[in-house]
Parts: C-alpha cells; sequence; structure tokens
C-alpha cells in the first residue's frame, strides 16, 4: 500500500481551479482529485488570502465556489515564518518563497503552479509542475499498474 501524495497546491492553480467554467481543467481536476482523497492536496494560508482577495476583485461571483473547494479539497497550512525563510533564500523568486518552504516543510512531492520558472529548488527535493504535466505524470503512472493478472479491456469496461 502506498501513501498518497501530498501536493502543494499555488494560487495561480487554486485559482484557475475556482473559476474555471469547465471541471474538466487540469486545476479543477487536481483540486477534485484531493476533494475524493486520491490526493493530499495541501496549500497555505498566503495562498488562500491571495485567491480570496483576487477572486473578489475579479470574479466575486466564484467566491463561494472557492471557499467549498477549500473546505472540501486543500488542507490550509500556516505561512512560513522569516527564520523559516532564511535556509532556503535564492532557491524561488522572494515573492513566492514562502510558498516552497511551506510546501517543503509540509513533506510535498509535488508543487503544482503555472509559475515553474519561479522556482528552483534543490535537485531531488521536490518536483514543480504545471497541474497539466502532473496530471500526464499520473496518467502515465496509472497506466503501468499491473495486478496480480493482466487487467484486458473487457475486464475494465
Amino acid at each position: 500500500m502506498t501513501k498518497r501524495p501530498k501536493v502543494f497546491v499555488d494560487a495561480d492553480v487554486l485559482f484557475a481551479g475556482s473559476a474555471s467554467p469547465s471541471t474538466h481543467s487540469a486545476s479543477n481536476v487536481v483540486l477534485r482529485m484531493g476533494e475524493i482523497t486520491l490526493l493530499n492536496c495541501i496549500t497555505s494560508q498566503q495562498v488562500v488570502t491571495e485567491v480570496e482577495r483576487n477572486l473578489a476583485e475579479k470574479l466575486p461571483d466564484k467566491l463561494p465556489e472557492f471557499r467549498l473547494i477549500v473546505s472540501r479539497s486543500l488542507k490550509v497550512v500556516a505561512d512560513p515564518t522569516p527564520t523559516d525563510l532564511a535556509p532556503h533564500i535564492g532557491q524561488a523568486n522572494p515573492k513566492d518563497l514562502p510558498i516552497l518552504v511551506a510546501a517543503l516543510r509540509e513533506d510535498c512531492s509535488h508543487l503544482l503552479t503555472f509559475n515553474v520558472r519561479h522556482f528552483k529548488p534543490q535537485a531531488g527535493c521536490i518536483s514543480v509542475q504545471c497541474p497539466g504535466a502532473f496530471l500526464l505524470d499520473v496518467r502515465h503512472r496509472l497506466s503501468t499498474l499491473r495486478g496480480p493478472e493482466r487487467w484486458t479491456e473487457e475486464e475494465s469496461e
């Protein structure tokens, strides 16, 4: 039995998933995977505050859906302190450093963001991906699973 992956969700992914008119957008799918407990989706208070402010300004009618997604899909953790940030300076743009440090502190395997270039973590400590690339990796991993006996097309339908 393997543990569910811990995935940190950045503000842009949370905004996109909350504002998306489609339930098939990559951001929305990741959040739904958190809701049905296929993933442990984590974010920080800073992210929630930023998304709530941006939605209130740009798409206020989406705020109730956003709040529901947060309550059902995400574990919201405290923001890192300045002392927590110091050892990681240079691994992310200064405004994004608290996001990286929160993800590392929570032992997340992935940080999902559309701003991949803003993050430069030490090799091997966390994978920074956009939601679409993450879902392609998940799909690939699922396609390689084998049970005690090989599944056939008829059995999976």
